[in-house]
């Protein structure tokens, strides 16, 4: 479902029946089995490259995607000019998934990464570093990090000077991790009712990617997903 974008009744019929499926997908995304998924591989992952179980830099952002006819919470983002929901993530330096959280697209990045912030603050005792583009810029969110979680936000701006599309000092990398969600159909736009639904979705998208690295290892930082 996530590689081709169909819909539960067009499971292939040697699938187990789709309520069945769909019974523990939902099963696994109440209980946060999908989050645990992702924490143990990333772990794994980040060890056979040489790295701690546990990140010391991450890098954040946000996606706009478009939404269906499904009702539930949306919003305008007036910048993409989409009308939908923000997938905002959170990811280490390999590009691997810490947090994800999907929020109507109206809300502006500095306020949607103090609502993803203010769940992980516990969560990561050996992050230090976030990095940002200029979305995230200003005083208020800057001094909220430093004060509520005791990292520092350092913002990657554009120069002046810059024209067309430049690779920028650790903002590529979880750019690169948008473009490996873009590979799967079903997150090509947001089709869920419930925002949680969508969260669930990459975390399982990060789940099969990181399952084809590891089983490939040695794994190389440079290394990237094909498909």
């Amino acid at each position: 479902m996530l590689r081709t974008g169909c819909q539960w009744n067009y499971l292939p019929h040697d699938f187990p029946p789709a309520d069945t499926v769909y019974g523990y997908f939902r099963a696994w995304k109440n209980d946060g089995t999908w989050g645990k998924l992702n924490e143990v591989l990333r772990g794994q992952v980040r060890q056979a490259v040489g790295k701690e179980v546990e990140p010391s830099a991450g890098v954040i952002d946000s996606q706009s995607a478009k939404t269906t006819e499904v009702s539930g919470p949306r919003g305008y983002d007036a910048g993409k000019q989409v009308k939908g929901r923000k997938r905002h993530v959170l990811v280490d330096t390999l590009g691997l998934l810490l947090f994800v959280l999907v929020h109507p697209a109206n809300i502006q990045d500095r306020d949607g990464a103090r609502l993803l912030l203010e769940q992980i603050r516990a969560r990561f005792p050996r992050l230090k570093l976030i990095w940002a583009d200029g979305g995230y810029a200003g005083p208020k969110l800057n001094d909220w990090v430093q004060r509520m979680c005791h990292w520092v936000l350092s913002i990657v701006k554009r120069s002046d000077d810059m024209t067309g599309f430049q690779v920028l000092p650790h903002r590529w990398v979880v750019e690169r991790t948008f473009g490996w969600l873009n590979r799967c159909r079903r997150l090509s736009k947001d089709f869920e009712q419930l925002p949680a639904t969508e969260e669930a979705w990459v975390y399982a998208a990060m789940t099969r990617l990181m399952l084809r690295r590891l089983a490939r290892a040695p794994v190389g930082v440079e290394d990237s997903e094909q498909g």
